[in-house]
C-alpha cells in the first residue's frame, strides 16, 4: 500500500450518443492522448492539477457540442476502488506505452547496425525516425503521472540509439568529397534560390576553394576540372522530387539539422509544392526575390545570397539543441 496522503482526482462521467460511431472513437482517443484511465465504463479519472482540469474541460465541451452529456468533478475515493489501485492502472497503461516504444527502438537499433555505409537519404530517414521515437517518448512522459517503471528501459534504448546513429552518421562521410574539391562549378546564368543555395552549400561544406562559372548554354559541356549543377545533364541536378540542393545534401551526407531546415525551405520555393510548409519559407522567398531584382550580376547574387543563408543557418543552429 502507498504510505501517502489521500490523492485528489478529477472524475469525468460522460454519455456519448451511439451514432455516429466515429464520434465515440474520437472522444476515446482524446482521453487516451491526455493519459486518462477508465475506472468504469464512461468514467475516466486523472490526478487533479491545472493541466488535467483544462484538458478535461475541453473534452466536456466537445462531448456536449456533439450531442452528449458530461460532468467533471473532484473526487476522493473512500470505499470500493483505492488510490493504490487507480495509481496501478496509470502505471500499467504507461508501462504498455513504454514497452511498445522500447520494442520499436530496439528494432530500429538492429536496423542501424545492419546498415553498411548508409547513403545520405538513409541517414536522413534514420534521423527522422529517431526524432519520431523521441517525440513519442516525450508525449508518454507527459502523461506518466506516477513514474511507471518501464520508463527507464525505454530511455536507455533511446539514448543508445542516439549514440549509435551519431556514430553511424560520422562514419558515413563519403570519399567522393576528395574527388570534387578545388573544382570549377558551372551553372546557368540568372541564378535564383536553388542555384544560389547550392553554391553556398558547395563553398561552405563541399569545396571551400570552389570557383564558379555562370553560362548561358543549358547544354554546356564541362571542361577539365569542371562540375555542373542545376542544369541539363549536370553531375548534380534535380532527381525525382528533390531539388539540386537536396541532391547535394544527399550525395555528400550533409545531414545536419540546420542544413535540412534550409533544404526544406529551398525545396518549397523551388518546386512550389508546399511539401514542408515551414513558417520561414515565405519570408526567405521574399528576400531572394528582392535580391534578384536588385542584383543582375550572378557573382553578386551568390555573395549576397550566401550571407542570407549564413544567417539562416546560424538561426537554425541556435534554435535546434539536437544538432550534432
Amino acid at each position: 500500500m502507498r504510505n501517502q496522503e489521500t490523492i485528489e482526482w478529477l472524475l469525468l462521467i460522460h454519455q456519448v450518443p451511439p451514432k455516429p460511431d466515429y464520434f465515440r472513437v474520437k472522444i476515446w482517443r482524446r482521453l487516451q492522448k491526455i493519459g486518462a484511465v477508465a475506472i468504469k465504463q464512461s468514467v475516466y479519472v486523472l490526478p487533479d492539477n491545472g493541466q488535467s482540469q483544462e484538458d478535461l474541460l475541453w473534452i466536456v465541451k466537445e462531448i456536449e457540442e456533439g450531442g452528449g452529456t458530461a460532468s467533471l468533478s473532484r473526487a476522493v475515493f473512500l470505499e470500493g476502488i483505492s488510490d493504490d489501485q487507480i495509481v496501478a492502472l496509470f502505471q500499467e497503461a504507461r508501462d504498455a506505452d513504454y514497452r511498445k516504444i522500447a520494442r520499436e527502438t530496439e528494432s530500429f537499433i538492429n536496423n542501424i547496425r545492419r546498415e553498411n555505409n548508409p547513403s545520405g537519404s538513409a541517414v536522413l530517414k534514420n534521423k527522422k525516425e529517431l526524432s519520431r521515437l523521441q517525440k513519442r517518448f516525450k508525449e508518454i512522459g507527459a502523461t506518466d503521472f506516477f513514474h511507471a517503471p518501464g520508463r527507464e528501459a525505454a530511455d536507455r534504448l533511446l539514448t543508445e540509439c542516439n549514440s549509435l546513429l551519431r556514430e553511424s552518421t560520422e562514419q558515413s562521410i563519403p570519399r567522393i568529397l576528395k574527388d570534387v574539391r578545388e573544382h570549377v562549378w558551372v551553372t546557368r546564368q540568372e541564378i535564383y534560390v536553388d542555384r544560389i543555395a547550392s553554391g553556398w552549400l558547395i563553398q561552405r561544406f563541399i569545396d571551400p576553394k570552389a570557383e564558379f562559372k555562370f553560362v548561358q548554354n543549358e547544354k554546356y559541356q564541362p571542361g577539365p576540372n569542371e562540375l555542373r549543377f542545376d542544369m541539363f545533364d549536370a553531375e548534380f541536378t534535380h532527381k525525382g522530387n528533390m531539388c539540386t540542393f537536396e541532391v547535394l545534401v544527399d550525395t555528400f551526407h550533409l545531414n545536419l539539422d540546420p542544413v535540412i531546415a534550409v533544404a526544406e525551405i529551398v525545396h518549397d520555393i523551388d518546386l512550389k509544392d508546399n511539401r514542408y510548409s515551414r513558417p520561414e519559407t515565405e519570408g526567405i522567398q521574399a528576400l531572394f526575390s528582392g535580391l534578384t531584382l536588385i542584383c543582375t550580376c550572378d557573382e553578386e547574387r551568390l555573395t549576397r545570397g550566401a550571407a542570407i543563408l549564413d544567417e539562416l543557418y546560424a538561426f537554425f543552429q541556435r534554435s535546434n539543441t539536437t544538432v550534432p
